[in-house]
């Protein structure tokens, strides 16, 4: 059935008429940020104290556009006659936005939850070159990330969580056993002191002075 000339123009017309209709909406930006959605991608933050420099990131980065710069350090044996041992200190972390494409493998590859999704979307430069932002920039954005979303009332606690408080309580109790350990040793020291102590020696009773003899 060929189209009924006109009925084009009339669809139309019906849109404008109810567009019209309706009060207009505008955001006022930038003095009113519009509320974006929790799992938004705008920037990557870095909590570089979980940082332990393991390269995955970078290695795996599709656009290869992560820098990272370390070198060893040797920490001291903890107890005496231990051993020696090694690690990486972070020097530089950067990220070129210039070239990211938001894929997210870096946050999803890194075993020690040290980048996250920051809402953050206001970085614009004048200049291509400045895109290119060093940890510090990336940690004032790791402090604009959200909370996580709430676990279920039914759902697991997390597996670090419960070790975390495993470790706790066992050093919390492995303290107050030390400290019962070291008032019991105290205790035993002094009981000791005073069994050898010598004896005060008793002092001779007082005799009543006796009056003159009649």
């Amino acid at each position: 059935m060929p189209p009924i000339p006109g009925s084009g123009l009339a669809k139309g017309l019906a849109v404008t008429l109810r567009t019209m209709t309706k009060k207009t909406v505008t955001a006022q930006y930038p003095d009113a940020q519009p509320e974006l959605p929790p799992r938004s991608r705008g920037v990557i933050g870095l909590f570089e104290e979980n940082c332990t420099v393991c390269m995955l990131c970078a290695r795996e980065c599709p656009d290869w556009c992560i820098y990272i710069d370390s070198h060893k350090e040797t920490v001291p044996a903890a107890v005496e006659g231990g051993r020696e041992r090694s690690r990486n200190v972070l020097d530089r972390f950067a990220i070129d936005f210039s070239l990211c494409m938001y894929c997210g493998i870096c946050i999803e590859v890194c075993p020690f939850d040290a980048l996250f999704w920051s809402p953050e979307f206001e970085y614009a430069e004048t200049d291509i070159h400045e895109l290119t932002h060093e940890r510090d920039k990336l940690r004032e954005w790791m402090w604009t990330v959200p909370e996580p979303p709430a676990l279920d009332p039914g759902a697991e606690e997390p597996k670090e969580i419960a070790s975390a408080r495993k470790a706790a309580e066992k050093l919390a109790a492995a303290q107050e056993q030390a400290a019962r350990e070291q008032a019991a040793q105290e205790q035993a020291v002094q009981e000791q002191a005073a069994a050898q102590a010598p004896a005060a020696p008793e002092k001779p009773a007082r005799q009543e002075d006796e009056g003159p003899a009649e």
